[in-house]
């Protein structure tokens, strides 16, 4: 077996790495459903547990040596149950939407109903989009917001499902920057005999921190990524009552998924353990103050907030306003270092790969150590970019602010200069 460094076996990858390395350092990343994990969890991701293979679950695996891996599972899973106050957890999920497929077939047949909520006004691809497996695999009645309000329209959720009378009621979004009524939801899916699923995956930090009401004790089944808010490895979790344990086990191996990621599921634990501690409280409560001063920001200066304001760690931002697309706001922002994604707001007339909004986050600035001081100053630096008209000068001006702010806030520092000093020379 060859021992030799990445950068000597592959300098391509390598080079590929350092390069991502450097963007995420010199770059303000806004998307907000990326975050930057801790050395620890890189540290387990890249462990030797990657080795093996481990079909089933702790204690009944079809492979052996399994002893430690058995442990660093067992870990994830007690863990995950303590942090969220539930009564039984699948760690095993190698993504969020592998988390929702198993959930939705531990319970439901092909052609069943299900509600779940519009992706244009917030809602997810697995939640019922007609190219997504749920869109295909189920009968579909989407729920949305009020054209007033632009807030989650429980009356209209509460008509659809007396009309309807749905297997499943899904609660959740990916882009939606209110709070989530999901014990008014559990009355609605009670009262046409439905299950409830709670997709938590953008909010699941926040809720672990008991800065946003917990779905768990209100809903069948609750499912998440590990990272977003979470702060974890890319992965899925499923929460449930005990009633639903076996179905769900069944339901992710052998159902959907062969042998569990052990490095990955590790990583988790690590994360995990990192949200059991004090310090990941006073975290996500800096995520909502950072994100409430950068809306009230934005909206100062007389961008239109989606909703008028934000509850949470995302606000959506209209760019119409300001005479642009979302993918015309986006791809501006990058030229100046500032990462967002274009989104479609409700009831918008633009395709979604055009849409008339921006998705702002602030989990991964906040990893970095900014308060709210950064963020009126990443604020400002948003509504010059949105309003400089391509000029070069200004944007170019502006992205020497943005990489002064980043070098103020480093990240992974010692990494990159560990791997910089491995550079191959013909890429120097």
């Amino acid at each position: 077996m060859s021992n030799d460094s990445l950068h000597e076996v592959d300098p391509q990858i390598h080079q590929a790495i350092l390069d991502e390395t450097r963007r995420e350092n010199s770059t303000l990343e806004l998307i907000a459903s990326e975050n930057h994990v801790s050395e620890a969890v890189l540290e387990a991701l890249g462990s030797v547990l990657t080795n093996k293979y481990a079909e089933g679950y702790p204690r009944r695996r079809y492979y052996g040596g399994c002893e430690w891996v058995d442990r660093a599972e067992e870990l994830a899973i007690e863990r995950a149950r303590q942090i969220f106050g539930a009564e039984h957890a699948n760690v095993q999920p190698h993504s969020g939407a592998q988390a929702n497929m198993a959930a939705y077939l531990s319970v439901l047949k092909p052609g069943d109903t299900i509600l779940g909520m519009n992706l244009s006004h917030g809602g997810h691809l697995t939640h019922g989009h007609p190219l997504n497996f749920s869109g295909f695999l189920f009968k579909v009645v989407p729920y949305g917001v009020r054209k007033d309000t632009e807030q989650i329209d429980y009356d209209e959720l509460a008509e659809l499902a007396r009309r309807e009378r749905p297997r499943m009621i899904i609660m959740g979004a990916s882009a939606y920057p209110r709070t989530i009524d999901f014990e008014r939801a559990s009355a609605i899916a009670r009262s046409c005999d439905a299950y409830l699923l709670a997709d938590m995956a953008h909010i699941a930090g926040l809720v672990a921190a008991g800065l946003h009401p917990s779905p768990v004790p209100h809903c069948d089944f609750v499912t998440t990524t590990t990272h977003k808010t979470l702060r974890g490895p890319r992965g899925g979790l499923i929460l449930c009552k005990e009633r639903h344990a076996k179905a769900i086990n069944r339901s992710v191996f052998p159902g959907i998924q062969g042998g569990p990621l052990m490095h990955v599921i590790a990583a988790k634990a690590v994360a995990f353990k990192e949200a059991q501690q004090p310090a990941f409280k006073r975290y996500q409560q800096r995520i909502i103050d950072n994100a409430r001063t950068l809306a009230e920001t934005l909206a100062a200066a007389g961008l239109r907030l989606v909703s008028g304001g934000t509850d949470n760690h995302l606000m959506l931002v209209d760019v119409t306003r300001e005479g642009l697309t979302g993918k015309e706001a986006e791809k501006r922002l990058e030229r100046t270092g500032i990462t967002v994604n274009k989104n479609t707001i409700p009831f918008d007339n633009n395709p979604p790969m055009v849409a008339s909004g921006i998705r702002i986050g602030t989990p991964a600035v906040t990893s970095r150590g900014m308060d709210v001081s950064e963020m009126r100053e990443i604020g400002s630096l948003i509504v010059e970019t949105l309003h400089s008209a391509q000029e070069e000068p200004a944007l170019n001006s502006i992205r020497e602010r943005v990489l002064n702010l980043c070098n103020r806030f480093p990240l992974y520092a010692p990494r990159i200069t560990s791997m910089e000093s491995q550079r191959p020379a013909a890429h120097d």
